[in-house]
């Protein structure tokens, strides 16, 4: 995988702060490209994801670092709409610190170079914030070198596995000239031309 180490997670982190600003209340029970979450539980998962990421960034093992994804529903803070960003923030600007990208650190219960904890941070940035986007029906303009970083990362996965499955579901199939975000995309096993369901 392409060497990543002090990519600045602050543009990405923004960009999603902005697509969370932009969730009508109305909206929180609406379907998302995640099977399980609605954009509820997607913000919810933001905000613990910027938890343990950032306390993995510092080295702060412990609950945070130690909880494997998909162990219990994500839950939303009452005050997210101010507490997520607050918690995007920290979590860029815990991996501004050149430590962060050093040593073996913590995340989802799983131990992982320092280097490649903030590509996953980066990468789980970039999915779910078109998660999010395609979800509520925002404008998504991923900042670029998260997204390069996303997408090495989910194709030296892929290609592990033979190409045919990635990290997070079974890869989906899109042509090679395709935007890099839908390449991307279709990495992390979702289809790049999902749309919300019609209400029936």
């Amino acid at each position: 995988m392409t060497d990543m180490t002090g990519l600045d997670l602050g543009p990405q982190a923004l960009i999603v702060a902005r697509l969370a600003a932009g969730v009508p209340d109305a909206r929180l029970a609406d379907r998302t490209p995640c099977p399980d979450y609605a954009v509820g539980d997607l913000l919810g998962h933001l905000a613990g994801l910027s938890v343990a990421f950032r306390d993995a960034a510092r080295k702060d093992l412990g609950p945070t670092t130690d909880t494997a994804p998909g162990t219990a529903k994500p839950l939303l803070p009452a005050d997210w709409r101010t507490e997520l960003p607050r918690l995007l923030q920290d979590l860029a600007e815990a991996w501004r610190d050149p430590g962060a990208w050093t040593g073996t650190t913590r995340a989802g219960g799983v131990d992982l170079p320092g280097g490649v904890t903030g590509i996953v941070a980066a990468d789980e940035l970039v999915i779910h914030g078109w998660d999010l986007a395609r979800a509520t029906g925002q404008e998504y303009v991923p900042d670029q070198a998260a997204l390069r970083a996303s997408h090495a990362f989910l194709l030296a996965a892929a290609e592990e596995q033979d190409g045919g499955g990635g990290i997070f579901g079974t890869v989906v199939r899109v042509p090679e000239r395709a935007p890099l975000l839908d390449r991307t995309v279709g990495l992390s096993g979702r289809d790049p031309n999902w749309a919300v369901p019609p209400v029936s």
